[in-house]
């Protein structure tokens, strides 16, 4: 048992979060994502929404300060300027750790940057475009 651990953070997950080195990315994505056939490591946070796990995850993580655009959500499909439900709460969450509101990816390319990522986190959100990518950051001396 750790103090001060968010308790979302499992041991799967607080393990992947500690191998990340910085630039590298953590998706954190709804419950329909495809992450079983994008991710290299899955960690489920089964039936809770992404912005408390992204709450949950920047506890932990420090976000890059070095290069532009770390926080990256998905686009609307036929309507680029719209911001879904789960896309205000992450820039709410992330406004209270400090870090940079997000910047929108066309959807298949999305898709091809969660590829990527270090550890996809796939919650139970329901929410259509509940996805984000975190790009990590560096803890300083």
């Amino acid at each position: 048992m750790l103090k001060g651990i968010d308790p979302l953070l499992t041991p799967d997950l607080l393990h992947a979060l500690a191998a990340a080195g910085h630039g590298d990315r953590v998706a954190i994505v709804d419950a329909n994502f495809p992450a079983a056939r994008v991710a290299r490591r899955l960690v489920a946070v089964p039936g809770i929404p992404a912005p408390r796990v992204l709450d949950a995850i920047l506890s932990v993580l420090p976000v890059d300060d070095f290069e532009p655009g770390p926080i990256v959500v998905m686009q609307v499909v036929g309507d680029t300027q719209a911001v879904p439900d789960a896309v205000r709460e992450f820039t709410a969450v992330l406004a209270r750790h400090a870090a940079p509101a997000p910047v929108a990816l066309e959807r298949h390319a999305f898709y091809a940057a969660a590829a990527e990522a270090f550890v996809v986190v796939q919650t139970g959100e329901r929410r259509f475009y509940g996805n984000v990518l975190v790009t990590t950051g560096v803890v300083p001396p």
